[in-house]
C-alpha cells in the first residue's frame, strides 16, 4: 500500500504521495525579516560545535521570536553548522510556543483541533531537504542499506532525494546518528510545523495567499511546477532561513498518523504511539511540486497520512533531519 488517506471523507486517497493541497500565501506578507546566519561547527565535527551554538543562541520566551516575526523585525541571528563535510546544514531554532494546525478555515479535520504546543528546548533542523549528494554519501560509506533511489532523470547532486520510504529516512538518520555520535532523527509533527511558520499563524509562511514564485507548486510561477523537483534552496527561504518548506519535496516526519489532533503531545514530541492511529501510515509535509490542490496542501498546516513503506508515488517523497540539543 502506497499512501491513504484519513478516513473522516477527508478526500486524502489521491493527495498523499501528490501532497494534499493549501491554498494560503500572500505577497502582502512577504518575508523583509532579516535572519542572519553563520556557520558554527565545519568539516570535522568538533565535538562542541553544536553546543557552543545553543550557548550562544541559548532560548527565547515563548512567542517572543515570533511576534519579533510578525512585527517584521529583524530576529536574532540563526545559527547554522554542519558536523561533517557530507552532512546537512542545520539550522539551531529557538525554543518557543505556537499554535498548531488548521487556523485559517480552509483545511481538513485532520488538522484539528488547533493546539497550543511549546517546544522546551532549542532543536536543530535541516536548512535543506536532504540531497541526492548527501544521500549518495551515505550509501558510499555502506549506509542507508545500500539502497539507490531513481532521481526520475532529474539529476542527483543539489536535488532533494526523492523516493525514498520513512524507513529509507530513518536508515539514513541512523547512519548519520553513528556518523557524528550525536542525536540525529526526523523531526517530529510539531517540530516540523514550527520550523515551518518561523513565527507566523498565515497560511503559508509568506502570508495567506499562494501567490507566485513562492514554491515549486501547481501554478505557483516556477519552471519545476507540477513537472519535477527543483534543485534545494532555489527559492526564498522562511524567517527561520529554511528552504522550501511548502512544496518542492514532500517530507516524512517521525510521528505515527493520525485522523486528528485529540491526545496528541503538546511538548513537541513526536506521536509514536501508532496503536491509537492508523497502523502504518505515517505522515508526509509541505506538500510537494505536484501537489493536487496546492492552495491547500502547501500550507503550513497540511498533513497527508502516507504508508510509511511508500517509496514512489510521482517521485515526490523526501525528508529533512532533525537533531536534539540535550
Amino acid at each position: 500500500m502506497k499512501a491513504i488517506y484519513p478516513v473522516s471523507g477527508l478526500l486524502l486517497a489521491y493527495l498523499v504521495l501528490v501532497g494534499c493541497g493549501n491554498e494560503v500565501a500572500s505577497e502582502d506578507q512577504s518575508t523583509s525579516n532579516a535572519v542572519m546566519t553563520e556557520t558554527v561547527a565545519s568539516d570535522g565535527g568538533q565535538a562542541g560545535s553544536a553546543d557552543s551554538a545553543v550557548a550562544e543562541h541559548g532560548t527565547s520566551k515563548s512567542g517572543e521570536l515570533g511576534d519579533a516575526i510578525i512585527a517584521n523585525k529583524s530576529v536574532s541571528a540563526i545559527r547554522t553548522f554542519s558536523d561533517c563535510s557530507q552532512c546537512p546544514e542545520m539550522a539551531l531554532l529557538p525554543a518557543g510556543a505556537f499554535t498548531m494546525g488548521e487556523v485559517e478555515g480552509r483545511g481538513y479535520p485532520q488538522e484539528k483541533p488547533a493546539h497550543e504546543v511549546t517546544i522546551a528546548k532549542p532543536f536543530a533542523i535541516g536548512v535543506y531537504e536532504v540531497t541526492f549528494s548527501e544521500w549518495d554519501a551515505c550509501v558510499a560509506d555502506g549506509g542507508c542499506d545500500g539502497y539507490q533511489p531513481s532521481d526520475a532523470g532529474w539529476g542527483r547532486g543539489s536535488q532533494p532525494v526523492i523516493n525514498v520510504s520513512w524507513y529509507d529516512a530513518k536508515s539514513y538518520t541512523d547512519w548519520l546518528a553513528q556518523k557524528t555520535g550525536k542525536p540525529y532523527r526526523l523531526p517530529s509533527e510539531a517540530e516540523w510545523e514550527y520550523a515551518a511558520r518561523a513565527g507566523t499563524s498565515t497560511a503559508f509562511w509568506w502570508g495567506d495567499e499562494i501567490g507566485q514564485g513562492h514554491a515549486n507548486c501547481p501554478k505557483c510561477g516556477s519552471q519545476w511546477d507540477e513537472k519535477q523537483t527543483a534543485p534545494v534552496g532555489s527559492f526564498a527561504p522562511n524567517a527561520f532561513g529554511l528552504y522550501d518548506m511548502a512544496g518542492n519535496a514532500s517530507e516524512w516526519v517521525e510521528d505515527c498518523g493520525s485522523d486528528n489532533y485529540n491526545n496528541v503531545p503538546v511538548d513537541g514530541s513526536p506521536n509514536s504511539d501508532c496503536s491509537k492511529g492508523f497502523g502504518l501510515l505515517g505522515v508526509t509535509r509541505g506538500g510537494s511540486y505536484g501537489s493536487y490542490s496546492p492552495q491547500r496542501a502547501e500550507r503550513s498546516a497540511a498533513r497527508t497520512l502516507t504508508s510509511q513503506e511508500a517509496r514512489e508515488f510521482v517521485n515526490s517523497l523526501g525528508f529533512r533531519v532533525a537533531l536534539s540539543m540535550d
